[in-house]
C-alpha cells in the first residue's frame, strides 16, 4: 500500500469515515472462528472497522454470513478457455475475489511473452491476480513445447508486485536427482513460495522434494498422502476441478479424523465455464466440504486466510481492519449461493472488456508441418501396451492385451481407439502414436491444440479420416477444440489466443463449450468428467501411470518411454 493511502486509511479509520458499509451481518471471522452480529465499513477499497457504522453508502445484509472474499490457491486460467476478463467476470459472480494463477499453459506456447502477456491483460481486473511464474517450460524432457525459460529468463519478473514466487515444479525426478537447471531455479526463489506438484511422491523421494524448496502440493489423490505430506511440512490445496474430483472422499476423512486443516487451502487448477456457472468456483468446493463433514468456518479459512497465509498475501483473505474490502455475502453456510459481492470496495459488475488487444505474438501460434494420408497408420504384432483412462481421475493406468489388425495395422474396435500427439510449434512433423480405452467414440473424432503442458496437439479417433479432418480444421482456425464425425465438423470452439483461450464474448464461448459436449455426447462419449479437459490431460508425463507424447508412449512410474515397437 502507498504511504499517502495508508494515511487516508488511517485517518478515515480514526473518523469512522466509511463511504460503503454493510449492515445487520453476521461476519465469519477468520481468526478466532466465531460469528459476529454488526457492520463493516470500508473506504478506497480498505477495511476500515468492524462494529456499529453508518456510511454515505449502506447495504443491509439482512442477517446474512459476510465472509472474506474467496482465494483460489492454485488456478491456469488458460484452462477456462476464456481471456482472463471473461474469466474475471465468471469467477466473481461466485465470490472468488483473488487467484494465484500460473499461466505455464501460455509460457509452453510462448515463453516470456506469454507470461507478460498474462500479467498486462489481469492488470486492470476487479479481480486480484497473483502470479507464480512457471518453473517447467518444458514440463519435461519427454514432449515438445513452444519455448523454454531458464533461471535468467525468469529473473526479470521477480521484481513484479504481483508476482508471488515459483509455479509449480512438476519435474519432480529433475528436483530428487539435483539436475541444474532445475537447482537454478529453485534457488532464485529460494527466499520465495514455491509450489509443488508431486502426485504419489513418498518416502525418501519426497523427502528429496521438500529439501529441495517446493512446500505446497495440489496432487494428492488419497488421504493418507495428504497425511504424510502434512507431517513433512507441506501445504496441501485440495483440488476440485472439472476433471479431477475425487477429492471428496478425502474430505471425508479429513473430518472424520479431526484433521487440522489450517494448512490446508482449496483450488481449482482446471475448470471449465459451463463447470463454474452451473456448479460455482471455489464456493462450490466450501459448498462439497461442509456437505462432507468439514466445519464452515473451517471450510471458509481453508477458501481464504489458509491461502493468503500461504502465499504471504498481507491484508487479503479476513474481515478485519486493514484488511482489502474484498468480501463475500452468503444466506448461509450450507450452500454458499453468493447474494453479492464487493471487491476492492466496490460491489461487482461485470466489465466491458475494452481492453483485450490481439497481439501477433501470441495469436499465431500452430504451426503444423503437412501431413500425408497415412499418418496414423500404426504396425502392431503381439501383445500391445494401451493407455486405460480412469474416471473421475486424472491418473491412467496400462493395460496390454491382443488387438484387432488387419494387414499388421492396429484397427480400432472393442472399445480401443487410436490416439495421436502432433508437435505443434516448430514444424517439425514429430508425431506420437498410441492406443486409447475410455472413450466410446463412434464413427468420428475429436481434437485439441489444448495438451497439458506442452500443447500439442492431441486426436483421438476411430477412423484416420476425421482424425485428419479435425486436425485440419484446428489447424485453419489457429487452435481450439473440435468434434468431428464422418467427413463433417460438428462442433468447433476457436481458441485464437495460443490456442489456448478465446477472446469471443463469454456467451459465445459458452455456447460453443455446450455444442462441443453435445457433439461428443453424438459421437458417443458419456464420461463422468469433462471428455475436453480429460483429452487435454492425456500428454502430461508427470502424472501416472502413461502418457502419450508427440515423441512416443511414456511410462510415468519409470520416467522412460516404452519400446518403440510396442507403441
Amino acid at each position: 500500500m502507498q504511504k499517502s493511502r495508508l494515511r487516508a486509511a488511517i485517518l478515515n479509520a480514526a473518523n469512522r469515515n466509511a463511504a460503503l458499509v454493510i449492515k445487520n451481518a453476521k461476519i465469519v471471522n477468520v481468526f478466532t472462528e466465531e460469528i459476529i452480529e454488526g457492520d463493516v465499513a470500508m473506504r478506497d477499497g480498505i477495511i476500515i472497522g468492524v462494529g456499529e457504522y453508518t456510511g454515505r453508502v449502506e447495504i443491509d445484509a439482512k442477517g446474512g454470513y459476510l465472509c472474506p472474499g474467496l482465494i483460489d490457491g492454485h488456478v491456469h486460467i488458460e484452462s477456462s478457455m476464456a481471456h482472463p476478463s471473461r474469466f474475471a467476470n465468471v469467477i466473481l459472480e461466485k465470490g472468488t475475489t483473488s487467484i494465484i494463477a500460473d499461466p505455464h499453459e501460455i509460457a509452453n506456447v510462448c515463453g516470456s511473452d506469454g507470461i507478460q502477456y498474462m500479467l498486462d491483460q489481469t492488470e486492470w481486473l476487479p479481480l486480484s491476480v497473483f502470479i507464480m511464474v512457471p518453473s517447467c517450460v518444458p514440463a519435461t524432457a519427454f514432449e515438445t513445447s513452444g519455448a523454454k525459460l531458464t533461471a535468467r529468463d525468469l529473473e526479470p519478473f521477480i521484481s513484479h508486485p504481483r508476482v508471488l514466487g515459483l509455479g509449480e515444479v512438476m519435474d519432480y525426478v529433475a528436483v530428487v536427482e539435483g539436475e541444474g537447471e532445475m537447482l537454478d531455479k529453485l534457488h532464485l526463489f529460494r527466499h520465495h513460495p514455491i509450489d509443488g506438484h508431486a502426485p504419489t511422491l513418498t518416502g525418501d523421494a519426497l523427502n528429496a522434494y521438500c529439501v529441495a524448496g517446493p512446500y505446497t502440493d495440489h496432487e494428492c489423490i488419497t488421504y493418507e498422502e495428504v497425511l504424510e505430506k502434512l507431517r513433512k511440512g507441506l501445504r496441501i490445496h485440495l483440488r476440485l476441478g472439472s476433471a479431477n474430483r475425487n477429492v471428496e472422499e478425502i474430505m471425508k476423512q479429513i473430518a472424520q479424523n479431526n484433521l487440522p486443516t489450517r494448512r490446508m487451502s482449496f483450488c481449482t487448477d482446471d475448470k471449465h465455464l459451463s463447470d463454474i456457472r452451473e456448479e460455482g468456483h471455489i464456493n462450490y468446493i466450501v459448498r462439497r466440504a461442509v456437505a462432507n463433514g468439514i466445519p464452515a468456518i473451517k471450510a471458509i479459512q481453508m477458501a481464504t486466510i489458509n491461502t493468503a497465509d500461504a502465499y504471504g498475501i498481507r491484508h487479503y483473505g479476513a474481515v478485519a481492519p486493514g484488511y482489502r474490502a474484498d468480501l463475500v455475502l452468503f444466506d448461509n453456510l450450507t450452500d454458499f449461493n453468493p447474494q453479492f459481492v464487493i471487491t476492492d470496495g466496490k460491489v461487482f459488475e461485470p466489465s466491458v472488456d475494452s481492453h483485450i488487444k490481439p497481439d501477433p505474438k501470441i495469436y499465431n501460434s500452430v504451426h503444423l508441418a503437412p501431413r500425408k494420408p497415412d499418418i496414423f497408420k500404426m504396425p502392431v504384432s503381439g501383445k500391445t501396451n494401451i493407455l486405460r483412462l480412469i474416471p473421475r481421475e486424472l491418473v491412467t493406468a496400462l493395460d496390454v492385451e491382443e488387438v484387432y489388425t488387419e494387414d499388421g495395422l492396429f484397427v480400432p474396435k472393442n472399445g480401443l481407439l487410436k490416439l495421436a500427439v502432433l508437435e505443434r510449434h516448430h514444424a517439425s512433423g514429430r508425431v506420437g502414436l498410441g492406443i486409447l480405452r475410455g472413450f466410446d467414440i463412434k464413427d468420428g473424432a475429436i481434437a485439441t491444440t489444448v495438451g497439458h503442458d506442452s500443447h500439442n496437439l492431441v486426436v483421438v479417433g476411430d477412423n484416420d479420416a476425421d482424425m485428419l479432418l479435425a486436425v485440419d480444421a484446428l489447424e485453419e482456425c489457429g487452435g481450439g477444440y473440435v468434434v468431428v464425425s464422418r467427413g463433417e465438423v460438428l462442433a468447433k470452439l476457436v481458441l485464437s489466443v495460443a490456442g489456448l483461450m478465446s477472446d469471443a464474448p463469454l456467451e459465445i464461448i459458452l455456447k460453443h463449450q455446450r455444442e462441443l459436449l453435445d457433439a461428443a455426447g453424438k459421437l458417443g462419449i458419456h464420461t463422468e468428467s469433462d471428455p475436453f479437459i480429460t483429452l487435454s490431460f492425456i500428454a502430461l508425463p508427470v502424472i501416472p501411470d502413461v502418457r502419450l507424447t508427440d515423441m512416443g508412449l511414456f511410462d510415468v512410474r519409470k520416467m522412460e518411454f516404452f519400446n518403440k515397437q510396442n507403441l
